[in-house]
């Protein structure tokens, strides 16, 4: 890993502790949401409309990379980050399907 590169866990390593642990701030939940609606696909990390400060969403992009529901890549200018779909379903076959749609029940 290079210096610019941010560490992830990898698939096999991934735990529903710290998962369940990210997921249970709203704001994160609302990011993995939006991530969820287009998993493919990459978003520049300050597209997110949160209310908080930059250090603010700096914590909460670290702690879902670190739980491992995102993977992020530095592009120099910008951040930018994708559901871990493929590994969190694979690994926790339904669990985001199941946050989202909880959330989105109330």
């Amino acid at each position: 890993m290079t210096a610019s590169e941010l560490a992830h866990p990898r698939a096999e390593e991934l735990q529903v502790g710290p998962i369940l642990l990210a997921l249970a701030d709203e704001n994160r939940r609302r990011v993995v949401a939006e991530l969820a609606e287009r998993p493919d696909e990459e978003r520049l990390c300050a597209s997110f409309d949160l209310p908080m400060g930059k250090s603010s969403r700096t914590r909460h992009w670290r702690v879902l990379r670190e739980a491992g529901l995102v993977y992020q890549r530095d592009a120099g200018n910008g951040l930018y980050m994708r559901l871990r779909k493929e590994d969190l379903d694979h690994r926790f076959p339904g669990l985001i399907q199941a946050v989202i749609a909880a959330g989105q029940a109330r």
